[in-house]
């Protein structure tokens, strides 16, 4: 239960973080550098009893939550899209530092916040490999695709076409060489979990370990719909009155790796998952587009997973009294 009175509102980047210190109303700023003596000197004029609020920020955060928490003070670390739509909806019309860190205050000041926890190394560096990972990946396909275009020209030499294959080959090496290891760590920390995972119909060996991986072992969420926010497969309904009548997509606000792999994932889970092929056939026998219902098999089989993981059990059709939280 928050307590505090004093919100710390940090806008932070690579070489320098913004304060903005509210209390009673009123705000004071500072800016630091975003290393140790920077830590050391936020420190010394953090009013006692303070709630340090920042954003996901990249890596950029994650030494300086590190540190705060190690001096037991309270850090909440907020999705960046959350402020953004805090802003907006307080009308903010400035985009400066300053004005970010007060508006990150302001939110902690009337939000319910959370505690944040320092991940252990495994959760972090499995985070970090996905990134690397996603990155390799799209540069893979962007190299890919450039090469089917340099042969459909006809004018692709032998010395170039040789040169771009030889990237291709490497980066699909790093490709194979960083996915090892990723299962290797997560088969080490949570093999139990990702045999549960994959007992699910519809969800594979891959997305069961992205899932975990992207969750910290379902630990950095205490309800699946917070989960589903974060990786983005909630469905926009576009409706106003009578006369506006949008169609339904998924909210991308999220991660797009796992949730295009969430949403392949729904067109085998509609087969052979029973509770998603009838939530998928009543949606269809209710005149609600395929796309559509397939999204919510998206949304079922999230919460199947987030259920079976929270309770260390495996997959059952028959037992309908699974608590999704």
């Amino acid at each position: 239960m928050q307590s505090q009175t004093n919100y710390a509102g940090i806008d932070i980047s690579k070489l320098f973080f913004d304060v903005a210190f509210m209390h009673s109303g009123h705000y004071t700023y500072h800016q630091f550098s975003n290393d140790r003596t920077g830590f050391m000197a936020l420190l010394k004029v953090l009013p006692p009893d303070s709630w340090v609020v920042m954003e996901a920020s990249g890596p950029y955060y994650l030494q300086l939550a590190c540190f705060l928490r190690e001096q037991s003070v309270a850090v909440s670390v907020i999705n960046p899209l959350v402020i953004r739509r805090f802003s907006q909806m307080r009308m903010s019309r400035a985009k400066t530092d300053k004005k970010d860190a007060k508006m990150i205050a302001e939110y902690g000041s009337i939000s319910q916040l959370v505690l944040w926890q320092k991940p252990q190394q495994h959760v972090i560096t499995l985070q970090q490999m996905e990134a690397l990972l996603s990155r390799l990946q799209t540069e893979h396909t962007a190299l890919s695709n450039q090469l089917e275009s340099f042969d459909n020209s006809g004018m692709l030499t032998k010395e170039l076409r040789k040169e771009i294959c030889a990237e291709l080959l490497h980066k699909d090496r790093l490709i194979k060489k960083l996915t090892g290891k990723m299962e290797q760590i997560a088969q080490e920390h949570y093999s139990g979990m990702l045999a549960d995972l994959e007992s699910i119909p519809g969800i594979g060996k891959k997305t069961a370990m992205m899932l975990t991986v992207l969750s910290g072992g379902f630990t950095r969420f205490d309800d699946y719909r917070k989960l589903s926010s974060y990786i983005g497969i909630c469905p926009r309904i576009f409706e106003s009155g009578t006369s506006v009548k949008g169609k339904a997509r998924i909210c991308k606000m999220g991660m797009s790796r796992i949730r295009a792999i969430l949403y392949v994932c729904s067109w085998s889970a509609k087969r052979c998952n029973k509770a998603c092929r009838e939530l998928y056939e009543r949606l269809l026998a209710k005149g609600k587009a395929k796309k559509l219902a397939l999204i919510a098999v998206t949304n079922k089989l999230l919460k199947q997973a987030f259920a079976i993981a929270k309770q260390q059990t495996k997959y059952n059709e028959n037992y309908s009294n699974i608590i999704c939280f």
